[in-house]
């Protein structure tokens, strides 16, 4: 059950811009934003391309799509 939220004008300037790229509802965008946030402020030692690389892994696992890693 979702919940209505206000958000600034500009804020859903910039999510329908972006959705529009990266092929999101603007809803999707600004859970993917918050998503991100989240984990940023969780790990803050962590660099962003980290943190979606992990959300990506993770995502895949959840979906089933996962390879043995192998050590070289």
């Amino acid at each position: 059950m979702g919940t209505a939220v206000r958000v600034s004008d500009k804020l859903m300037r910039d999510a329908k811009l972006i959705s529009a790229v990266d092929n999101r509802s603007v809803t999707g965008q600004i859970e993917h934003w918050a998503r991100i946030g989240k984990c940023a402020e969780e790990n803050p030692e962590l660099p962003y391309r980290l943190i979606k690389e992990m959300l990506i892994g993770m995502e895949e696992l959840d979906q089933g799509v996962s390879s043995e890693y192998s050590f070289a």
